[in-house]
């Protein structure tokens, strides 16, 4: 018999912790999200990042987006200070030299490409600080992996800072039509083919999970 679990999309909004307490008074997804005790976020945003994360009880959805075994894509949009141009995109794509845990670490091959007519995204609270001889511009990065704060690191690595990071798409999971704060239910069929996982698969991620925790508790 299959397990009843919840599947919730939800966009997280600026300057708002990826969990649901707050050990120093920060606002924390519990603020925005009402959700069963055995639900929460896989992976993580920054909190000064905003978009895409999803809920949920299933440990299969989780150990499959959180293993690097399984290769997914993740899609950013980003304004960045400065008008982008195509030798930065290109240098994107190609991968850029950053700094990781005191080492330096060279980023995998990505999708990079100008976003236009981005009106319909939702306003930042608080936004943006506004330069008037500083012109902005808002570019789209698609990677398959995802290092400590490898985004920012990435576009200030060729010449434009990140103002605002969102996080748009995981796999196929979008926050098409939502607005900071709020959320939508998704069906386990649904997850599931947006996540191209099958029952087959999700039999052997379960498995495995239950076999390392034995292995751990001996």
């Amino acid at each position: 018999m299959t397990t009843e679990h919840t599947y919730l999309i939800i966009y997280k909004p600026f300057q708002v912790l990826s969990q649901f307490s707050s050990p120093d008074g920060r606002k924390c997804l519990k603020d925005f999200f009402i959700v069963p005790a055995n639900v929460y976020p896989v992976g993580r945003l920054d909190y000064d990042s905003e978009g895409l994360l999803l809920l949920t009880s299933d440990e299969a959805v989780n150990h499959r987006l959180l293993n690097p075994d399984f290769a997914h894509e993740r899609e950013y949009w980003l304004q960045v200070e400065g008008m982008m141009d195509q030798p930065g995109l290109d240098k994107l794509q190609s991968g850029v030299p950053i700094g990781l845990g005191g080492k330096t670490y060279q980023t995998k091959a990505c999708q990079a490409a100008m976003l236009k007519d981005m009106l319909q995204i939702a306003a930042r609270h608080p936004p943006i600080r506004f330069r008037k001889n500083i012109p902005t511009s808002w570019i789209s990065l698609i990677l398959q992996e995802g290092k400590n704060r490898q985004v920012r690191k990435m576009t200030a690595a060729v010449g434009f800072p990140t103002l605002r990071l969102i996080r748009y798409r995981i796999a196929s999971l979008t926050i098409t039509g939502l607005k900071p704060g709020e959320s939508r239910i998704l069906s386990r069929k649904s997850c599931y083919e947006k996540m191209q996982l099958d029952e087959k698969t999700v039999a052997s991620i379960v498995g495995q999970g239950r076999r390392d925790t034995k292995t751990i508790r001996r």
